[in-house]
């Protein structure tokens, strides 16, 4: 496996691995509406914004990408690994390049887990230290944990 730096030629497989993982995942944990504000929100165009910044990276395994990762200085924005590709230690990988990558700068890394993620970064390490709610339409709410790490001291 290999993390490099995303290049607007992989927004289109991006796009797949996120809508892909949303599909997959959310469902379990979110209402439709939930389901539908992500896939929105993971647009191409939105992708592309993330290629643009240098800070957005894919996980290949041989020539597939097989998960990405994007921070916005030392928050990480997202981090997705195809479900056939979970478990196998893929989206600790990621974790690790992001964290890396925010240290040369920051102490601690902040993030919005998802609740399907929570477990994972609690097992990193991050700590819970708020909870956020954001309205969606037909009364439906999309609840995350906003959870931080020291990563430098």
């Amino acid at each position: 496996m290999k993390y490099v730096i995303a290049s607007s030629d992989m927004a289109n497989e991006i796009c797949h691995v996120l809508h892909t993982a949303i599909k997959t995942i959310y469902p379990k944990y979110y209402p439709k509406e939930v389901v539908d504000f992500f896939c929105r929100h993971h647009s191409k165009e939105h992708v592309l914004k993330g290629i643009a910044s240098g800070n957005m990276g894919v996980l290949m395994e041989g020539n597939v990408i097989v998960g990405t990762g994007c921070f916005d200085q030392n928050h990480i924005t997202g981090v997705y690994v195809l479900p056939s590709f979970q478990k196998r230690g893929f989206g600790s990988h990621i974790m690790n390049c992001l964290e890396n990558e925010i240290s040369k700068k920051y102490d601690t890394a902040v993030l919005d887990a998802s609740l399907p993620a929570v477990c994972l970064y609690e097992h990193r390490g991050y700590k819970t230290v708020g909870h956020g709610v954001h309205e969606l339409e037909n009364g439906a709410k999309l609840v995350y944990e906003i959870m931080e790490k020291k990563i430098r001291s």
